[in-house]
Order: C-alpha cells, then sequence, then structure tokens
C-alpha cells in the first residue's frame, strides 16, 4: 500500500541499463576466473522485483585460498612493497581516475545492486576516486623516525614497514565507498590485498580491481574473491598467510571474524555498528538541522552505519523540529533509483524490509507515537517511507538496536549534561551530530561525546584528509588520514652502535 504522505515512483524495468544482466568473474593474481566448483551466485535487484542484474562466482575455500597465497607471493617477492613511493604513488593515481572515468558505469552497477538512487551512487564514485587520489598523493610521503639524542656512539630508527597481506571485509550498503577508504591506504603502505564483497553487491568492487590491473598494479597485489562469509569471508581471519583483517559490518560478525583472527595473534581493524545521536540545541538553525537529519536517516533508507538515528533536541525547539522533519519527510520522493528525481530508493532485501517492519512495530508496542511513515510503499521492491518517533524511552529497541532503516527515534532533554548523558547511552560510539549556533557550546559538548566521527553544524561531511572509526562496541582501528597508513604499516625498531666498545663481557 502506498502512502498518502509520501510521493512514489514506481519502478520501471524497461530502462536499457539493465536489459543485461551482468557476469562477474573474481580476480585472483591477476587474472579473471570463475569459482573452481562453478558455482555462481543471482542477485535480484532490491528495486525490481524478480529482476536478476548480476551473477558472481560462488568462491570455495579453496578460492580463498588460492587468493591468500597470490597475495602473499605478490608480497614476499614481488615488485610492490619493494617500489619506490614514488612508483606506487603514480599507479594509484591512476586507478583514481580511471575510478573516475568510469564513475557512470559503477554507479549504475551499485544502483541496482544495492538499490540506491542513481544519483547518490554518482556521489559516492566521485568521493572514491578522490580518496585514491588523496592516497596517492601520500604514499611517496610515508615516514619513521629517527632518534639522534642516544649520544656519541649511537642512533635509533623506527622503520616504517608495510603490515603485510591484509583481508578486507566490505558490506553491502557502500561496497565501493568502503573498498576505497581501505584498500589504496593499504596499496599505498605497500601492502598486498585480498578484498571479499558482500555477495549482494560485488559488482563495483570487481570492476574496480579489474580497472586497478588495468593500470598496472602488478599481479597478486589486490585480489578478489566473492561468496559467503563462510568459508570465504572465515578464512581471510583464520589463515596464517594473511597479517592483518579489516572488517566492515554488524557488531556480531565482527565478534566472530575477530575472535577468528586473535585465535592466529593477528591485527584487526573492525567498523561496526552505530546509533548515532543528533544533538540539536534551540539555538541552532532549525532550517538547516532538519535537513541534514533528515538526510542522514532518511537518505540511502537509513542504511548506514554513521545514520544518525536518535534527535535528542532541546524542549523549546522540540515541537517546531518535529514539525519541520515531517514536512521534509513528505516531500521525501522514493521510488525507482534510475529515475533522477528520486530521493531514496529501495531497502536491500526482503527480510530487511520485514527486520524494519518488526522494529517499528515493537515500538509502537512500546508506547512511542508515531509522528509519520510507519508502513510500506509497494508490493514490487523493498520500499519503506520516512518513519519517526516521538515519547521515546531509552530501553527501547528502536533506541538502542541498530535498525539499519528509516527509522527515527526523537528525545527531548532539558540541559546539556542530559543530552550528553542521552547521546553516551549506548552500546555504540561511531558517529554524532551537534547543533548549534553558540561554538562553545558546541565544543564543550562534543568533547563530551563518546563518538569516533562527529560534526557540529553539519552531518555526513568529512574529507580523506581525516581519520574515521569508532569509540566502544563500534570497533577499533582508523581509516584514512595519515592514521590509515599507520593501520597498515608497522614498525620496526633499529638500534646502531656506531663506536662498539671491544671491552669483553667475560674476561
Amino acid at each position: 500500500m502506498t502512502s498518502q504522505r509520501t510521493a512514489f515512483v514506481e519502478p520501471r524495468r524497461e530502462d536499457a541499463r539493465f536489459t543485461q544482466k551482468r557476469r562477474y568473474q573474481m580476480l585472483i593474481d591477476g587474472k579473471s576466473v570463475e569459482a573452481e566448483g562453478g558455482e555462481t551466485i543471482t542477485r535480484e535487484s532490491p528495486a525490481y522485483a524478480d529482476l536478476v542484474v548480476s551473477e558472481i562466482p560462488r568462491a570455495t575455500k579453496g578460492d580463498a585460498e588460492r587468493a591468500i597465497l597470490a597475495a602473499r607471493r605478490a608480497f614476499d617477492t614481488g615488485p610492490w612493497p619493494r617500489m619506490s613511493g614514488s612508483e606506487r604513488s603514480r599507479i594509484l593515481a591512476r586507478i583514481g581516475e580511471a575510478i573516475y572515468e568510469h564513475r557512470e558505469e559503477l554507479a549504475v552497477i551499485e544502483c541496482l545492486e544495492v538499490g540506491k538512487t542513481i544519483r547518490q551512487a554518482r556521489g559516492e564514485m566521485g568521493a572514491s576516486a578522490e580518496f585514491w587520489r588523496y592516497a596517492a598523493g601520500h604514499a611517496q610521503g610515508l615516514t619513521g623516525e629517527t632518534h639522534n639524542s642516544l649520544g656519541d656512539n649511537a642512533i635509533g630508527l623506527m622503520l616504517r614497514e608495510p603490515v603485510g597481506v591484509v583481508g578486507i571485509i566490505t558490506p553491502w550498503n557502500f561496497p565501493l565507498l568502503i573498498g576505497s577508504e581501505r584498500v589504496p591506504w593499504a596499496l599505498g603502505a605497500g601492502c598486498t590485498v585480498v578484498v571479499k564483497p558482500s555477495e549482494f553487491t560485488s559488482g563495483s568492487t570487481i570492476r574496480m580491481a579489474e580497472l586497478a590491473r588495468d593500470c598496472g598494479l602488478p599481479d597478486g597485489v589486490f585480489n578478489v574473491i566473492t561468496g559467503y562469509g563462510d568459508p570465504v569471508g572465515q578464512l581471510l581471519a583464520e589463515h596464517p598467510a594473511t597479517d592483518f583483517l579489516s572488517f566492515t559490518g554488524s557488531f556480531r560478525v565482527g565478534q566472530i571474524v575477530g575472535g577468528l583472527a586473535a585465535s592466529n595473534i593477528k591485527r584487526v581493524g573492525l567498523e561496526l555498528g552505530g546509533k548515532g545521536p543528533q544533538i540539536i540545541f534551540a539555538d541552532s538553525d532549525l532550517e538547516a538541522a532538519s535537513d541534514a537529519v533528515a538526510r542522514s536517516i532518511f537518505g540511502v533508507g537509513g542504511q548506514a552505519c554513521i545514520a544518525g538515528s536518535r534527535l535528542i533536541v532541546e524542549a523549546p525547539a522540540r515541537d517546531e523540529m518535529l514539525e519541520r522533519l515531517v514536512k521534509i519527510a513528505d516531500k521525501v520522493v522514493i521510488g525507482d533509483p534510475l529515475d533522477e528525481n528520486v530521493h531514496v530508493g529501495s531497502l536491500i532485501h526482503r527480510p530487511h524490509l520485514e527486520k524494519v517492519e518488526s522494529y517499528v512495530n515493537a515500538g509502537r508496542k512500546a508506547g512511542a507515537r508515531l509522528v509519520t511513515g510507519g508502513e510500506r510503499l509497494s508490493n514490487v521492491g523493498n520500499y519503506y517511507a520516512p518513519t519517526i518517533f516521538d515519547a521515546v524511552d531509552t530501553d527501547m529497541s528502536i533506541a538502542r538496536d541498530e535498525i539499519f532503516g528509516p527509522v527515527l527515534a526523537t528525545f527531548a532533554f532539558e540541559t546539556p549534561e542530559q543530552a550528553v548523558a542521552l547521546a553516551n547511552d549506548t552500546q555504540y560510539g561511531l558517529s554524532a551530530g551537534i547543533w548549534s549556533r553558540d561554538i562553545t557550546k558546541a565544543m564543550r559538548t562534543i568533547r563530551q561525546v563518546r563518538a569516533g566521527r562527529t560534526w557540529i553544524n553539519s552531518a555526513g561531511g568529512g574529507a580523506p584528509e581525516m581519520g574515521i572509526g569508532g569509540f566502544k562496541q563500534s570497533g577499533i582501528g582508523r581509516e584514512m588520514g595519515h592514521y590509515g597508513f599507520d593501520e597498515y604499516s608497522t614498525f620496526k625498531n633499529v638500534f646502531m652502535g656506531l663506536n662498539p666498545v671491544n671491552t669483553p663481557w667475560v674476561e
């Protein structure tokens, strides 16, 4: 049933951009290959019912091991870790340009597989290219340390070296963007990688690796395996030939893969769930704040770990803020993601749509007030209306759990201390936002909020120069900026005696 309040554009299947199913191969040791067992996984677009848009190999444990060993050989004996930073930088820059040149192709792939709008996908492809350009520019200038104050007879060095073979497991919501937050930094540090994208959205990652190969990246440096977490992703965590595991996904799966990696004393980087607070003080620019809040939670259907899913608003501004948000929700156009006028596409698949519905029903049953939304929008695809709850208690599931859907829970506060307490009342600490015209108050507040990626008078902004990562159960490690190169580096202590003393230890 279509909402009377939300504009909906029925998905159309006649678009020439998806008349042909895309058939992909994995990339192992520089070669495009099928799974050794010959099995495949088909992907139906979440936006267009029963329309198969891609087919990928269903990798076996043997396929995953071949990719890992190819990356191991490329690291141990290949040219990539031994190249100068200048040489690596030039290749990474070419890859960034190739991604930008193919941004429309890559955007269409993600539009069809993920269900996000073509406009959203285009923006992500441009940002991904910029990430590669940044990493390329800084790969040439990576440094260690010297210690020249150890006396006349000694000098100390801290040598930066690549950590080795990196396994990277990416989620279904931003496959190329999240891959581009990690892969160029790992490659720039001199590592080799094996990437395992989600089985739902593998196409853009495969194309990215193919473009990298075409740009001159040596064989075995960038491998992509496709299939299910068990056995493929699991082996990346368990295999003794991988030195580092980067995982982006749910807290539950992060616990599992982190435990598997720990059994081999393997370093891990984890970006897990979020339940982002957005604190709105009454002195804020409420027009700008409401637009940013709506974009954060309703854009891509709320399927972002940094989505601002908790609205914590100062009591005098509560009614006006809700009124503004409802008006925006009424104007949001949902539906066919290939339509240039659509703001929000489809949720990822039917089980996830049902999960979002179950949380909304639980919120109603618990006594929260449904302000707007709370319904499916079509029997075709997996579309859900922007949904806002008020009168939410902190012990409700809609207040505590990461729903990963377009569902906003609203709370009121009287003092800055109450706002901070509400913001920190979660197991997560991935993102947070503060809105106020009083920059002193905003800075004092943001310093008390336990989250790794935060904004003042903004929502979702960032730059490749700035590191990202989580606090608490939102994960460990940092990506991007110079922190990203540190993540994929290890440091060797070299103490040099300049004038060895010939006095024997034992006479």
